[in-house]
């Protein structure tokens, strides 16, 4: 680029010199002119083609700059307005948004949100989505509105076919896909049909998701925890469990530990699947997030006679949205399609949706701009907790949407969580997710999907108090 000045704005002057990539610097110097007042509230920014034009950049550039000031929340783009600079001292005061830190205790039901489980809500793209949602309508034909077919819409079976094949690696025809109402009803089904068949218990991580236990006592089946180390499940310990038969896993960034299954633990757990004809239960979870690397392939495209692959649009979009799928292998298809008593996926519009949603390419733009405002916001998270709780130690690979945070020995895990939440900072407790407490290695899972870049700090800081607070 030639020019590392741009005039915006009533000839606001931004400096778009240093390191990184253009957009990471045009956000920079945007976000640091809002701060300092030189953009003040109620500005309306020029449209992405004329700033791109001043700058001698690509409209992806600003747009993507454009994008990551309206998630940290100093922007905000309404139709037939344009983009505006918001009204940050409104934003933090207590008559807006919520309290302040003071303040927000006091207030019942206002936390600052490090709990994991939700995505950036605001984030959500609602534009592209209502567009989605109005192509589907117009492609229903008669025969959609009949009942719908207990597997899913074939058309969004052959989009996330072609999908699932081209981005995680998976061998999906469309006949091997069941659309659900996301992994946990997937989960669900999956688990009845076991116990349809004899199965009495079900292998799962350890530590693992804690309403799993919830999943397979609906089922009528038990957890037979397997633990988890830096290297994800020991798929070692399995053989000794010779009445199991399935396992539940997630090999790509494992919840809550944030570890990935190494390459000797994913051949050793296919080895046991085969030689115990066995089922493994792929959850894909944070797929869509991997920040050092490319993530690592779907384990049933590797093993697709024995896994079945779960995935859902709850931590990429929103868990309103009700929609999931999973592969199952050919032999289970029969059984499967037989617990299936009522269509248990989301409506049909939907399913059209968002099979336009991803078939126009507008899901991969989302998940693209999503991974780089979570990057970022991982890195503050990461940054504001060696800054204030310099004794805690973060584990887990840089991914997903949360971190895993082991406290200093001693630490009563509980009460750090009971303080936090009267300081108005939500958070979980390790053990939750543990089979059985461990009070000698207390640790935390902080979510920052969900949590505004501009609260971060303030979050770590109460957070810290807390800590600090128990002695």
């Amino acid at each position: 680029m030639h020019n590392f000045q741009a005039n915006i704005a009533s000839d606001v002057l931004l400096d778009l010199s240093g390191a990184g990539p253009l957009h990471a610097r045009l956000a920079h110097a945007l976000r640091e002119a809002i701060r300092s007042g030189r953009l003040p509230a109620g500005s309306t920014l020029p449209p992405s083609r004329a700033l791109a034009d001043e700058v001698g950049c690509s409209r992806w550039v600003v747009n993507q700059a454009y994008a990551q000031l309206a998630a940290e929340g100093y922007l905000a783009a309404t139709v037939g307005s344009g983009t505006r600079v918001c009204d940050l001292e409104q934003a933090d005061s207590p008559r807006a948004d919520g309290p302040s830190s003071a303040s927000r205790a006091a207030t019942p039901g206002v936390f600052l949100d490090l709990a994991p489980g939700l995505p950036d809500l605001r984030a959500f793209p609602m534009r592209r989505w209502m567009t989605a949602v109005r192509a589907g309508a117009a492609s229903m034909a008669a025969a959609d509105l009949v009942y719908p077919d207990v597997v899913g819409h074939p058309r969004l079976r052959q989009v996330l076919a072609e999908y699932l094949a081209r981005v995680r690696g998976a061998q999906a025809e469309p006949a091997d896909l069941v659309i659900t109402s996301g992994a946990t009803d997937a989960i669900g089904l999956l688990c009845r049909t076991l116990r349809m068949h004899g199965h009495t218990s079900v292998a799962v991580e350890d530590p693992s998701w804690h309403r799993l236990r919830d999943v397979l006592t609906a089922a009528g089946l038990g957890a037979v925890p397997i633990p988890v180390d830096d290297q994800g499940l020991r798929a070692d310990r399995l053989p000794a469990h010779r009445d199991v038969k399935a396992v539940i896993v997630s090999p790509a960034h494992q919840f809550p530990a944030g570890v990935v299954l190494s390459p000797r633990r994913r051949a050793a757990l296919l080895e046991w699947a085969r030689g115990a004809d066995g089922l493994i239960i792929e959850d894909d979870y944070d797929a869509e997030f991997r920040y050092d690397r490319r993530p690592v392939g779907a384990l049933q495209g590797a093993g697709k006679s024995s896994v079945a692959l779960i995935g859902s649009v709850t931590k990429t979009l929103s868990p309103a949205l009700g929609i999931g799928w999973m592969t199952v292998p050919r032999s289970w298809a029969p059984l499967v399609r037989a617990s299936l008593t009522r269509p248990s996926g989301p409506p049909v519009l939907d399913q059209l949706a968002f099979a336009v949603f991803v078939q126009t390419g507008s899901y991969s733009r989302h998940l693209r701009v999503a991974r780089t405002r979570y990057r970022a916001r991982r890195d503050q998270v990461v940054r504001a907790l060696a800054e204030h709780l310099p004794d805690g130690r973060v584990q887990g690979v840089a991914a997903g949407l949360h971190v895993l945070l082991q406290l200093p020995t001693g630490t009563d895990a509980a009460a750090v969580v009971r303080q936090a939440t009267a300081a108005g900072v939500r958070v979980a407790n390790l053990d939750t997710y543990r089979s059985r407490e461990r009070p000698e290695a207390p640790g935390l899972v902080l979510g920052y999907g969900n949590l505004a870049d501009h609260q971060v700090d303030e979050a770590v800081a109460l957070l810290a108090a807390a800590v600090r607070g128990l002695g």
